[in-house]
């Protein structure tokens, strides 16, 4: 996968340009996995497997795909340990832990607002 470059210039850091480096980034972790992983991970340590658990409804493929896409970006650390049978394990670094605390945010903007937005939905005819 060919990714843009970061230049330094304000171009590459406004949303709004759709050819623009944040835009890409910014499409790459706004989507409701790659958000599930980073709240499923938290300040914690999981291994594939536990992540698969915590996130419930992703297939294997989905985390994989968002696992390696969070890693890309800086997002996510992957630690191989050399076991029989192999054990990896992932967690967020720093950049991550920085995105977990808008994540939060937006978990409990969620939980403040559901039934708000459930009666709109309700009224909409949804």
């Amino acid at each position: 996968m060919v990714t843009k470059q970061f230049s330094g210039s304000a171009d590459e850091a406004d949303l709004r340009r759709a050819d623009s480096l944040a835009r890409e980034i910014f499409s790459d972790v706004a989507n409701k996995w790659a958000l599930l992983i980073i709240e499923a991970l938290g300040d914690r340590t999981l291994r594939f497997s536990e992540l698969r658990s915590e996130v419930e409804g992703i297939s294997h493929k989905m985390l994989t795909q968002n696992l390696r896409m969070l890693e890309r970006n800086g997002l996510a650390a992957r630690t191989a340990h050399p076991t029989v049978p192999p054990r990896v394990e992932y967690t967020l670094t720093g950049p991550g832990r920085g995105l977990l605390a808008t994540v939060d945010a937006m978990c409990e903007w969620t939980h403040r607002h559901i039934a708000d937005i459930d009666e709109a939905r309700r009224r909409f005819g949804d």
